[in-house]
This record gives structure tokens, C-alpha cells and sequence, in this order.
């Protein structure tokens, strides 16, 4: 049997994946002995917010949105001094801008549940161990891989854990609308250096490819409640070149991601949130089944 071009190019990368693996290594230890620390952002991981008020008083008789975000350190707004700058300090308010939020629901419930470190099984060890809602939640977000990739998980074994965290939002949370953020772009990542970078950008590529087939996967069988969110990060590197005024827009990791070379930027957090809320509110807004909406 004649190789393909694709199976030629899989052994090509494996044998120089192999013949830089001390490299890789030495790199890995490197980065892991000299790369910054930083600090989960203090503030508060959870709240209530009130919609359609006025002086004080809800002027709409509408149910609320549950939402939780689920996940690593990117969830956890590791990058960010507080929470209020972070991922979900600035999702929240930009929920609050969009019209659909307010035509369908009278307030806000929020939680994060995100450690530093978490991989997929962790985040699946802490679904299995919360408490039950006492109500659906209606959309949880997830942040996930980045660390899956650092270790080195299977691609089988990273598959069947999105399986079961999917089961368990589901028939645990009740959860109506599973968002999956996409991976970031591990590559451009300045505390990696070459070609650890390319070594780890293809794993979390990968990785990504795989989390995206699940999502697909599911819709196709008609469980339409999960999602895949591409954050596009160089989209955003784009967008801030933009707003300076400035003509062309290469990738600028120094202002994408924060000082540790690791974890986004505040700024970053500021458009991916404004993403997650485009797609959160499209989700409640054209779904076609209302069921989803709680109850008080």
C-alpha cells in the first residue's frame, strides 16, 4: 500500500517529535522552573443581578438566567489583578448590554467554579462533587484543555472525558446551553519557546480539533444544547490594532496575553467576553425551542 501524503506527513512529525524530545524536555522543565506565577484574581465568584429596574423595582414579571462558568485558569481570570477584570467580571456586563438578556429574563444568577491547574478529569471530579442547583442552570460555560495539552493527555482519553462532562452538566445541572470555549493559540504563547511552542501548539491544535468534532457531533444527533465557541484571538490582536488607529494588524502577543507569557491579558478577557455574550444571547434569543427558559 502506497502512504498517503497525510500518513507521510504524520510519520515525518512523529520521528522529529522524537528526535526532539530531550529538547522538549529541557524546554518543558525550563519554563515550568522560570515562568511566573501568578495569582487567581481576588473578588467575588458569584452574584445576582437585577434587569429591568427602574428605581429599584422590577418593572417585568420574567424568569431568570442561571448561568455558571466551568473551568481552568483562564476561567478562573488568572492574568487579571481582580475578578471584575476577568473573564466573568466581564461577561456579566456585557449580558447586560445585550438586548435579548433583558426581553427574556429579569435577572441574573452567576457562579465560577475555576482553579489554577484543573484538566478535563479535574473538571469532571468537581462537577461529580458540587452540590445539585436547585434549579437548572441555563447556560455553563466551559474553559478547558490547556492543561490537558501540557499533560500530554490521549486523544481518547481527552474525547470521552468532554463525553462525560457533557453527560453531567446535562443530567446533574440540567444544563439547557453548554458552551466549549475553544483552545487558545498555545503557538504564540510568549513563555514558550522554539520549538517547544510548535510542539505544544500542535498537541492543543489538536486537541481543539477533537473538542470541535464533539460539538458538531452532538448537534448533528440532535442534542442541540452544545456548543463550540472559536475565540479568535488573532480577530481580537486585530480589533485592538484597530482601536489605536493603526494600519495592519499582526498578532501581538504582548498585548494579547498577560505578563507571565501564559494567561490572557485583561484586554483579551474584555473580547472574549464580549464574544461569549454574542453567543449567549443568539443561543436564548433564535433557539427554537423556548422550553429551555426556568422557572421562578
Amino acid at each position: 500500500m502506497v502512504p498517503t501524503k497525510t500518513t507521510t506527513a504524520k510519520i515525518t512529525a512523529t520521528a522529529k517529535n522524537v528526535l526532539l524530545a530531550p529538547i522538549y524536555i529541557y524546554q518543558g522543565h525550563k519554563v515550568k522552573r522560570d515562568t511566573v506565577r501568578l495569582p487567581e484574581p481576588v473578588g467575588d465568584r458569584c452574584g445576582h443581578i437585577q434587569l429591568n429596574t427602574i428605581n429599584g423595582f422590577t418593572t417585568s414579571n420574567l424568569p431568570t438566567l442561571r448561568l455558571m462558568i466551568v473551568g481552568d485558569s483562564a476561567a478562573a481570570g488568572v492574568g487579571s489583578q481582580t475578578q471584575q477584570q476577568a473573564l466573568a467580571g466581564q461577561l456579566i456586563p456585557a449580558l447586560q448590554q445585550q438586548s435579548a438578556i433583558h426581553t427574556q429574563f429579569d435577572e441574573i444568577i452567576w457562579s465560577l467554579q475555576a482553579s489554577t491547574g484543573l484538566t478535563s478529569f479535574d473538571i469532571l471530579r468537581r462537577l461529580y462533587v458540587l452540590a445539585s442547583p436547585s434549579q437548572p442552570i441555563d447556560v455553563m460555560v466551559l474553559s478547558v484543555g490547556v492543561n490537558d495539552t501540557t499533560a500530554n493527555v490521549s486523544s481518547a482519553k481527552w474525547r470521552q472525558q468532554l463525553e462525560d462532562i457533557i453527560a453531567i452538566a446535562q443530567r446533574k445541572f440540567g444544563v439547557r446551553q453548554l458552551i466549549f470555549c475553544s483552545l487558545p493559540p498555545m503557538a504564540k504563547m510568549p513563555a514558550l519557546p522554539s520549538p517547544l511552542s510548535g510542539f505544544i501548539g500542535a498537541k492543543a491544535a489538536s486537541l481543539d480539533g477533537i473538542l470541535q468534532r464533539v460539538c458538531n457531533q452532538h448537534i448533528y444527533h440532535q442534542n442541540k444544547g452544545v456548543h463550540y465557541l472559536a475565540a479568535d484571538f488573532t480577530q481580537m490582536a486585530k480589533e485592538n490594532t484597530h482601536k489605536d488607529g493603526a494600519n495592519g494588524a499582526p498578532f501581538d502577543a504582548s498585548v494579547m496575553f498577560a505578563s507571565d507569557g501564559f494567561h490572557p491579558s485583561s484586554l483579551t478577557y474584555g473580547y472574549w467576553a464580549q464574544q461569549l455574550a454574542d453567543q449567549i444571547a443568539n443561543l436564548l434569543d433564535h433557539s427554537a425551542d423556548k422550553s429551555y427558559v426556568n422557572c421562578n
